[in-house]
């Protein structure tokens, strides 16, 4: 389901609708989640986590290893983060990368 979720960019309440129907056409005592949070608090023992990891928006570069202080990008000299617009506290990147590492997968 978590395949199905990502590869068609459902939501969480799409993800929890579909996860409704399933439900009620399944048996009784099926033991299918309940909703989106429950099928995630299920899988996160499995370790199977990710590393966020900041982006140019034109996709040139990482800020990452020597680039992680970096603010702008070497190329095209784009700011890596978003204007604040009032009172937002943290910074927030354009765009991120979510490095998922194969050795623990295997």
């Amino acid at each position: 389901m978590f395949t199905i979720k990502s590869d068609h960019g459902l939501s969480e309440a799409g993800y929890d609708k579909i996860i409704e129907w399933a439900r009620s056409i399944l048996p009784k005592g099926n033991r299918l989640k309940e909703n989106f949070y429950a099928a995630k608090y299920m899988m996160k023992p499995l370790g199977l986590g990710y590393q966020k990891i900041d982006m140019c928006p034109n996709f040139c570069m990482l800020y990452s290893l020597e680039n992680a202080e970096m603010t702008e990008c070497m190329t095209y000299v784009h700011s890596r983060y978003k204007p604040r617009t009032g009172r937002e506290k943290t910074l927030v990147a354009y765009k991120k990368l979510r490095y998922f590492s194969i050795t623990s997968r295997l």
